[in-house]
């Protein structure tokens, strides 16, 4: 299937029902697909064509989601630029993707001209925004207005769809390069797995569009025939409004935006009460907070999506039956559920080897959604794709039901005095310490032990506990060479990716500094 055909169904049985809303516009399914086959038209009259990199750099809204589809109608490849990066960052991402094309917002004006004065690739820029538009670029409605639509581009299900800029080892980021099957395929998974075919309910954009996380998740909702809903940015008051006001059903919510919601003190589950479904990913939920919002959001049923874009980016799902506390389906809060739809998982040891159940190894996951490769990059593509495998850099292990159990990334694992400890670990016992809000555990150079287990913390406002407790609360729940052996107090938020992924290598970065190495 190509990435537009789940528009164009849409439109063909849905047609007169509302596709997206943002602030006060509102759209059909039948508007939006006329409004993309237009504005694909004014793209190709400007000399957009198959193969052409078209990179977007936006807040969210109904835009964004126009620009998803209109891209692929031409036959073109997405290149999603991320918004907390900065100039340099997102500069090397439009010169290695080789994009001619930029599309940009009021939010992100200043920084889109600055790209395209440094970037003598970008001949063509696209202005989304609602005010004057700027001299040399062109207006986006202008664009939907003057011209008549045409028919999408058809060539190969396998065709480059999209290059998704992620973090790299080397330092430079990486163009994970997926295909129109690729991302189908883990959508329809989605789609599958959680039974989604209720037309009239609706999905809200909280986390950033430029991330997979929401462009899976989304998608699938589409495919399911909800409707779209956009803020522009996770800002927990305007989310709980925008709930209320649009009787969302379902979003998806990284787990530092469902801290940031219970954080508040007047946080009131039936503010939400619509909601039917949160799902979450990205990055590890701590239990206690897992917990915490579901006693405080009891009519909502959680689900866990564990992925990475390199997979399109569904690996497992832990659906919302095994978020309970008590009967058979319980002691599952912890997985990151069963392999998906059309995805086989294997936990591998450093030797390349399967490992057995219950033995901690690195995650590989395989099907149509893994990616092509990363874009111009044939050494870290042949590094991380292991005879058709995507080895994830994720450490985990499988139990006798099949149940993946994350319990950090390779990286982060701490070894100290020749034992190995897993950060998630420490992190979800201190999540159940009543006075803690979010927690990071780091490993941090020690002469005695090679390295000491190091935990960051923030405290609940109002709140407070000294280290000696902290360690104690430790103590009660994982073994005593687990237990932080130092514990900083920290009363900014902790440093965090685009995606809502904590930065880790930041905060670990000071402690290492004039090291040869980052471990010992």
């Amino acid at each position: 299937m190509y990435y537009y055909q789940a528009l164009q169904r849409n439109c063909a049985i849905l047609g007169d029902r509302v596709a997206t809303i943002f602030n006060d516009r509102q759209h059909t399914w039948s508007q939006v697909e006329q409004r993309v086959s237009k504005l694909s038209a004014g793209l190709v009259k400007h000399g957009v064509s198959v193969g052409s990199h078209v990179a977007i750099l936006s807040l969210n809204s109904d835009r964004y989601y126009e620009y998803f589809n209109a891209i692929p109608w031409v036959g073109g490849v997405v290149v999603p630029l991320n918004i907390r990066w900065s100039l340099k960052e997102n500069l090397y991402s439009i010169e290695d993707s080789q994009t001619s094309v930029l599309f940009v917002d009021d939010t992100f004006l200043t920084m889109g001209e600055d790209l395209a004065g440094q970037c003598d690739k970008i001949k063509l820029m696209v202005y989304m925004g609602d005010g004057p538009t700027p001299e040399g670029m062109l207006n986006y409605e202008q664009l939907i207005e003057d011209n008549q639509p045409m028919q999408p581009h058809s060539g190969c299900y396998d065709d480059l769809c999209g290059i998704f800029y992620t973090g790299g080892t080397t330092g430079f980021p990486k163009g994970v390069m997926l295909s129109h099957l690729n991302l189908w395929s883990s959508s329809v998974c989605i789609t599958a797995e959680l039974g989604i075919n209720r037309e009239g309910d609706s999905y809200l954009h909280a986390a950033p569009m430029f991330h997979l996380a929401d462009i899976g998740i989304s998608y699938a909702m589409i495919i399911g025939g909800l409707t779209q809903v956009f803020v522009a940015a996770f800002e927990p008051n305007n989310v709980v409004k925008t709930i209320k006001q649009r009787q969302v059903t379902d979003t998806l919510l990284v787990p530092t935006m469902i801290t940031l919601l219970l954080a508040n003190p007047d946080f009131d589950g039936n503010d939400v009460a619509s909601l039917q479904t949160i799902l979450y990913g990205a990055s590890p939920m701590p239990e206690g907070t897992l917990i915490e919002a579901m006693k405080k959001m009891p009519h909502v049923g959680f689900v866990q999506a564990y992925g990475q874009s390199e997979l399109s980016p569904l690996i497992s799902i832990l659906p919302a039956k095994y978020h309970v506390l008590e009967g058979p389906y319980s002691g599952k809060t912890r997985s990151a559920g069963r392999a998906g739809y059309c995805v086989k998982v294997e936990i591998r040891r450093a030797d390349g080897s399967v490992a057995d159940v219950d033995e901690v190894g690195e995650i590989a996951a395989f099907g149509p959604n893994s990616m092509l490769g990363y874009w111009n990059n044939p050494e870290q593509t042949a590094a991380t794709i292991i005879d058709d495998w995507v080895m994830t850099g994720d450490a985990g292990y499988i139990d006798d039901q099949g149940f993946i159990f994350l319990v950090d990334r390779v990286k982060d694992m701490i070894v100290t005095g020749g034992e190995n400890v897993f950060s998630a670990e420490v992190e979800n016992a201190l999540s159940f310490h009543p006075a803690i809000q979010e927690s990071v555990v780091i490993g941090i150079p020690d002469d005695q032990w090679g390295e000491g287990v190091h935990a960051i913390v923030r405290f609940k406002e109002g709140q407070e506990a000294s280290e000696q407790q902290i360690m104690a609360h430790c103590k009660e729940h994982i073994a005593g060479y687990k237990v932080p052996r130092s514990i900083e107090i920290r009363q900014q938020p902790f440093p965090v990716t685009g995606a809502g992924k904590l930065r880790k290598a930041e905060l670990r970065k000071p402690y290492w500094a004039g090291k040869d190495r980052a471990i010992n």
